[in-house]
């Protein structure tokens, strides 16, 4: 494991996993074991929100059955709640500083959103995002996350989205 590669897991809740997204709790739950820092991002619809002030989506209240992790975090994870579609917030950003961090890999549910968003902003404060197309989906289905990767191979490079595992394989090196 290389100790400056943290592994970000956006989103992957009980309310986010439908037909195209139900395999992604199996493989978040396994790709985390290849990573020493791991965090997982909850979102949650307070009241006032964006998301139902303009959007009228009312879904993810605070303590719902829906905003629960759809997996079983490794011991150590570092979860967190957040109100937005990005995961990077300051107590994110302390999580990647107390880590010595200097690349971020990503997977979870919606590749063109909520993952799209926190990988743009991890790049925008000059942290390497690399998102791992095979651990992703999008509840809006193949379109959607299709779209995103589009998005995201143009916002932080091609070369940062993998579509395969085999990018993952200097994990070996222990």
């Amino acid at each position: 494991m290389l100790e400056h590669i943290g592994l970000l897991i956006v989103d992957v809740q009980r309310g986010f996993v439908a037909p195209g997204t139900s395999h992604i709790p199996r493989i978040v739950e396994k790709v985390q074991n290849d990573y020493r820092h791991v965090a997982a991002s909850r979102f949650l619809n307070k009241v006032n929100s964006p998301h139902r002030c303009f959007l009228g989506w009312n879904r993810f209240l605070p303590g719902t059955n829906e905003t629960e992790l759809a997996f079983k975090p490794s011991r150590e994870a570092f979860v967190f709640d957040k109100p937005q579609y990005s995961a990077v917030s300051f107590e994110l950003l302390r999580w990647v500083h107390l880590n010595s961090l200097s690349e971020v890999h990503l997977c979870g549910i919606d590749t063109e959103i909520c993952v799209l968003t926190s990988a743009t902003a991890l790049f925008e404060v000059s942290l390497k995002p690399v998102v791992l197309e095979w651990a992703c989906a999008s509840g809006g289905g193949p379109d959607g996350h299709a779209a995103g990767l589009v998005a995201l191979r143009r916002l932080i490079g091609k070369d940062n989205v993998w579509a395969d595992q085999s990018g993952t394989s200097f994990f070996d090196e222990s």
